[in-house]
C-alpha cells in the first residue's frame, strides 16, 4: 500500500501524532472505506436532485420492519449514564482546559464546526486531546497567566467530534488523493486514546456529524467494527451520538440508530445545521421561504416535530435524546443583556428537560451550572429519563411544515446574517472556527443559515416586512455597509475582503455551495495554512 504524504506546515510536536503507526492505520481506513463515501457523497447529490424535482423525503418503506419492531441499543456505559449538561467547543488548549474545568458530565471536544481545518488546528487539537486524556494537558498564555486542571481524577467524558463525510483532509495524501476528513480525525484520536481510555475506565466516544442517511451510519459502524479489530480492542468499545442536524436523516433516526445499534449512546438535536440543511436542499420551493433565522424557535411546528420525533424514537430504543446548543457568552460589562440571555437559556433547557431531554448543550462554563440545576430539577436522583415514554405521531408533512413557521423577515435579519456571516468567515479564515460575536459563541452552522437563507429569500425575491424586495444589488449594498462596519470595528482586518467576497459569493451565486467552508478552506490552502 502506498505511502501518506504530509504536506502541511511543521506543526511542534506533530511528531508525537503522525507516528509511522497513526499513518499506517489512517492508510489503511482510507482503503478500506474512502471509495464507499464518495459513493454515498454521489447518493445525497442524486437525493437532493429528487428533491428540487419536486419529490418530498418519506419514511422509507423498505425499513418498515426495523420500525415497527422491537430493538434496542447497547446498554450505555457507566460514564455514559448521565449527560445533563455538556459543553461543546474547539480543542484549542486553552479552550479545552476551561471546558474540562467546566463542571459539566461531557465535553464534546469539537473537530467540525467549532474548528478550522488549519494544519495547525488538526494537529495541535490531537496533542490537546493526547494530553487531555492523560490528564497532563496545561497551558501558559503570552501573558503569563497559568491554566491547568483543578480536579484530574473528575473530568467530563471526552467525546470528539471528527468532520463530516463531506470535507477532505488535504494536508494528508495517498498517490495524490486527499484522506477523508473524517476519518483523519477519528483514526487519529482512536489510535493514540481508545487503549488508554478503556484503561481508565472509559472509552473512545465520539459525536457523529452531518449524516444524512442511515447507510452513511453504517459506514461509521463499519468503520468502528474495523478500526476496533485492527487495534484488538473488543467490538462495542467505541459508543457514538449522531446529531440528527439534517432534514433527510430525521426520517431516518430508527434506521440509523439501528446500523449503530451495538456502537450508538443517543442521538443530538443538531437544530442550527437542521435549519440549514431544510433551506439547502429545499431552496428550490417558495413554500419554504423561513423568516429571520432569530425568529425560528423550537415552538415552531415543524422543530417542535423534529423534537418530539428524537426523543420518543431515541426513548423507544433506548438511546439518550440531547437538546441543542446554548449559544450566549456572558458579558462582563452588560447586566442587562445576561439578565435577558439567561432568562432566554432557561426557558429553552426548561423546554428540553420536560420535553423529555436526557441533556442539552452550552457554550460558555458559566452556563454549566443553570443548565445542569434545571435537568436536576426534572431528574432528581436518576441520572436520565430513559424510562419516560413520548408518545407522539409525527407525519411526514409534520417535519416539513415550513409554511406553519411564524415570524417576518425583516431588513435587520438581512443585515444580521450579512454580518455574523462575513464575521464568522473571517475568523474561519484566521483560524477560529468558534467566534464570540454579539455575545454568541458562533460556528459554522449559524453561517451557514445566513448565507442560504439569503440565497432563498434573493432567488424567490422575497419582500421583507418594510416592503423591499431581496435582490442582488441590495444584498451587495448590505455586505458593503457591514464591512465597513466591520473594518472599523478591526475584526480580523486581514481577512475581511477574502470573507466578504466568500460570503456574498455562496449567497448569491446560482450554483449552491453545498458548504461554505469548502471555497474557505480552498482560500486557506492557498495562504498557506
Amino acid at each position: 500500500m502506498s505511502s501518506i504524504e504530509v504536506q502541511g506546515p511543521a506543526v511542534d510536536r506533530s511528531e508525537e501524532i503522525l507516528t509511522p503507526g497513526a499513518l499506517t492505520f489512517l492508510g489503511e481506513l482510507h482503503h478500506n472505506f474512502s471509495a464507499r463515501r464518495d459513493e454515498l457523497l454521489r447518493a445525497r447529490r442524486t437525493r437532493r436532485e429528487r428533491i428540487a424535482a419536486g419529490e418530498r423525503p418519506r419514511f422509507l418503506e423498505a425499513t418498515e420492519e426495523i420500525r415497527t419492531s422491537d430493538w434496542q441499543v447497547a446498554a450505555a456505559p457507566r460514564d455514559l449514564q448521565d449527560r445533563r449538561v455538556e459543553i461543546t467547543g474547539p480543542t484549542s488548549r486553552k479552550m479545552a482546559i476551561n471546558a474540562l474545568n467546566s463542571g459539566a458530565k461531557v465535553w464534546l471536544a469539537d473537530l467540525e464546526d467549532a474548528n478550522t481545518p488549519h494544519w495547525r488546528n488538526v494537529v495541535e487539537g490531537q496533542v490537546n486531546l493526547y494530553d487531555a486524556v492523560r490528564r497532563t494537558i496545561a497551558f501558559t498564555s503570552p501573558e503569563g497567566k497559568g491554566y491547568a486542571l483543578t480536579d484530574p481524577e473528575h473530568l467530563p467524558v471526552i467525546l470528539p467530534r471528527p468532520r463530516g463525510w463531506h470535507l477532505d483532509e488535504l494536508h494528508l495524501t495517498i498517490d495524490g488523493h486527499p484522506l477523508v476528513g473524517g476519518l483523519v480525525d477519528f483514526g487519529l484520536y482512536f489510535f493514540h486514546n481508545a487503549r488508554e481510555q478503556l484503561s481508565r475506565g472509559s472509552g473512545p466516544y465520539f459525536y457523529l456529524p452531518k449524516l444524512e442517511s442511515h447507510l452513511e451510519a453504517r459506514l461509521w459502524n463499519d468503520v468502528f467494527c474495523f478500526a476496533q479489530q485492527e487495534l484488538g480492542l473488543p467490538q462495542g468499545s467505541v459508543r457514538a451520538t449522531v446529531l440528527i442536524e439534517t432534514i433527510t436523516a430525521a426520517f431516518e433516526m430508527e434506521e440509523i440508530l439501528w446500523e449503530l445499534r451495538d456502537h450508538v449512546s443517543g442521538l443530538n438535536a443538531g437544530r442550527w445545521d437542521y435549519l440549514f440543511s431544510i433551506i439547502k436542499n429545499f431552496r428550490d420551493s417558495s413554500g419554504f421561504t423561513l423568516p429571520d433565522r432569530s425568529a425560528i424557535t423550537m415552538r415552531a411546528p415543524m422543530m417542535q416535530a423534529y423534537s418530539d420525533l428524537l426523543v420518543a424514537t431515541c426513548h423507544r430504543r433506548g438511546a439518550f435524546a440531547m437538546g441543542g446548543m446554548a449559544a450566549f457568552i456572558p458579558s462582563r460589562k452588560d447586566a442587562a443583556v445576561n439578565e435577558a440571555a439567561f432568562a432566554k437559556v432557561r426557558e429553552d433547557k426548561t423546554r428540553e428537560a420536560d420535553a423529555g431531554f436526557d441533556g442539552s448543550w452550552v457554550a460558555h462554563p458559566d452556563l454549566v451550572p443553570v443548565c445542569a440545576e434545571i435537568f436536576g430539577e426534572v431528574l432528581g436522583d436518576a441520572p436520565n429519563q430513559l424510562d419516560r415514554q413520548v408518545d407522539v405521531r409525527v407525519r411526514p408533512d409534520d417535519l416539513l411544515a415550513a409554511d406553519e413557521t411564524p415570524g417576518e423577515r425583516t431588513l435587520d435579519g438581512l443585515r444580521l446574517n450579512v454580518n455574523v456571516g462575513v464575521a464568522y468567515v473571517a475568523a474561519w479564515l484566521a483560524g477560529n472556527g468558534a467566534a464570540a460575536i454579539h455575545h454568541l459563541m458562533e460556528d459554522a452552522a449559524t453561517a451557514e443559515i445566513s448565507r442560504s437563507q439569503i440565497w432563498q429569500w434573493t432567488h424567490h425575491a422575497a419582500r421583507l416586512a418594510s416592503g423591499e424586495t431581496v435582490t442582488r444589488e441590495l444584498v451587495e449594498a448590505v455586505v458593503e455597509e457591514e464591512l465597513r462596519s466591520l473594518r472599523e470595528s478591526g475584526w480580523y482586518a486581514d481577512h475581511l475582503d477574502t470573507a466578504a467576497r466568500i460570503f456574498a459569493q455562496t449567497a448569491l451565486d446560482d450554483t449552491f455551495v453545498d458548504f461554505l467552508t469548502l471555497p474557505a478552506y480552498d482560500a486557506v490552502l492557498a495562504a498557506g495554512g
